[in-house]
């Protein structure tokens, strides 16, 4: 694969929040330290994302020492969110998976439901060792993941998003490229591998960790949401349905789950192992 590397790493405190781009980051056996603890449940339970809020995008969730949060988004004060204290906890729903989660404070809740216009309260998963497990039709036994949509990580490549910049600049919505890889949300965007290589990798080591490929990544309506914006279109679904169509799903990226501790870095090379 040459002198592949890793270009960035992306955290989201909060699923569907705007996260942040951290230098380097622990990986931990469910995740990157801090990725999607945190999530919002409507009063029925069930986890709210940008498929169903796209305004998402727009707010922003810095994680503090210790686990807690500071929300910013256009037109609220920010506000500090602090780890609740173990106790109650809810049952939320998130895809198909039941969960429990501890609630944070209600000032948390009016703020993220002030944000979107909605009722919603915001959840914390206070055990990611217990709380949830991997699909267990691509998991190995005790295998868990936080409120990701299904797998530890999703790791993505420079070449391929220029890949399909290139098929989407060919095709009916070229005005809406080229897409930034922010549209994917992935956790690490690895430089210097061919464009689609990572539909062959089975397993992978960044710097001092490994990890093996689970399966890859189908893709839905958020990527067709601008990051900055929260406005929609129709790309990358439109070009993905025509040139990347896999077993029925529309697919960009790689679904990993950590074989081993450690923490990477940005440039740790990157090595295919399987």
């Amino acid at each position: 694969m040459g002198n592949a590397e890793l270009l960035s790493i992306h955290i989201h405190p909060v699923k569907a929040f705007r996260g942040q781009s951290p230098r380097e980051a622990v990986v931990e056996p469910w995740g990157l330290a801090g990725d999607r603890r945190w999530a919002l449940i409507d009063d029925g339970g069930k986890v709210v994302t940008q498929r169903q809020q796209p305004r998402l995008a727009l707010a922003a969730a810095e994680l503090l020492p210790g686990g807690g949060l500071r929300l910013s988004a256009p037109g609220l004060e920010p506000l500090t969110v602090a780890v609740p204290e173990p106790g109650d906890t809810v049952s939320m729903e998130i895809f198909r998976d039941k969960v429990e989660g501890v609630p944070a404070d209600a000032a948390a809740h009016a703020w993220c439901s002030a944000h979107l216009g909605a009722e919603v309260r915001l959840v914390h998963m206070d055990d990611p060792a217990t709380r949830r497990p991997v699909d267990p039709e691509y998991a190995l036994p005790g295998e868990t993941v936080t409120f990701a949509d299904g797998y530890p990580l999703l790791v993505t490549s420079v070449a391929s998003l220029d890949a399909l910049n290139t098929l989407i600049a060919r095709g009916d919505h070229a005005g809406e490229g080229p897409l930034p890889m922010n549209r994917f949300r992935p956790n690490v965007v690895v430089a210097g591998t061919g464009p689609w290589a990572e539909d062959g990798w089975s397993r992978v080591r960044i710097g001092e960790v490994a990890f093996r490929v689970a399966k890859m990544c189908g893709r839905c309506v958020v990527t067709t949401t601008d990051q900055t914006t929260a406005g929609r279109g129709k790309e990358p679904l439109y070009s993905l349905a025509r040139h990347r169509r896999i077993d029925g799903k529309l697919v960009f990226g790689q679904n990993l789950v950590p074989l081993s501790r450690g923490t990477i870095r940005i440039g740790d090379p990157v090595h295919v192992t399987g």
